[in-house]
């Protein structure tokens, strides 16, 4: 039998990436985004293209019983869709700060519950959320965005458990540095937020640090790394409850498990320059 996907965020990167992948390997895809013309290679490779808005619950529930009406199945829920916010704390207007969590993790729980009346129905399904390393840290000048994926890993550890009785297996995946629009959105969105105000000489420079790191030139890792572990829990009968990826996501996460609090504010601020 054919399995069927959803994959949220599919215009670009790692969800277009992910969608491909799952082509190949003979998934029935659904590739979901706002803007539907970046989605049409999907289209032109044999899924299909949906309109998605995960701030719109309409949006949302027609989404899922789009599929669910074409197919009668749903196998694979893969919540790629979101954004880095960065800027002062002090300085983010609280209505953008509302909107990182609409898209981050409010659209992520409502779009996972449309898909599990289907998936208990089955008895089967894959929840793979796309966390981040930025679940399991904190830096300078992302609170926003951090917060969001230590709640997209908080409600993915509840989900875990609260579904393995009906068959249905929740993953996360948490990507270290991957060159993706992610690093340019969240540079231009800290110097937006952060020029002229007491924050703005630190700031630049962690804005540097993300231009530099996650331009054409910067050594870090391709989507596809990210898609191929998608890929890799997909299709795992018994799949892990994490994986990490990409470049500098072990270490990322090994280094804040060994250092005191003190410890790694101190490295964090040589990393980013602070002043």
């Amino acid at each position: 039998m054919e399995k069927v996907a959803l994959v949220t965020g599919a215009s670009s990167g790692i969800g277009l990436d992910t969608a491909f992948k799952l082509l190949k390997k003979g998934y029935k895809v659904y590739g979901a985004a706002r803007h539907t013309d970046l989605i049409k290679p999907i289209e032109e490779k044999g899924g299909k293209a949906l309109y998605l808005d995960l701030t719109d619950p309409e949006s949302i529930t027609q989404c899922v019983k789009t599929i669910v009406e074409e197919e009668g199945r749903l196998d694979v829920l893969v919540n790629n869709a979101g954004y880095g916010l960065g800027g002062p704390l002090e300085c983010v207007p609280i209505e953008e700060a509302k909107r990182q969590f609409e898209v981050n993790v409010f659209g992520l729980a409502e779009i996972t519950k449309a898909v599990l009346p289907v998936m208990r129905a089955q008895r089967s399904g894959k929840i793979i959320n796309i966390s981040s390393v930025a679940g399991r840290f904190s830096s300078p000048f992302l609170g926003w965005y951090h917060a969001t994926k230590y709640s997209v890993e908080a409600l993915s550890d509840t989900l875990r458990l609260e579904v393995r009785p009906f068959g249905v297996s929740v993953v996360l995946i948490e990507p270290g540095m991957i060159k993706t629009p992610w690093g340019k959105i969240a540079a231009d969105n800290l110097r937006k937020y952060s020029q002229d105000t007491a924050y703005s000489q630190n700031a630049s420079n962690v804005a540097d640090f993300y231009d530099k790191n996650y331009s054409e030139k910067g050594h870090i890792s391709g989507p596809e790394v990210i898609s191929n572990t998608i890929l890799k829990a997909c299709q795992k009968k018994h799949p892990k409850a994490r994986y990490l990826a990409g470049k500098n996501a072990k270490t990322i996460v090994n280094l804040r498990k060994m250092l005191s609090d003190r410890a790694y504010d101190f490295v964090a601020s040589r990393i980013f320059g602070f002043k």
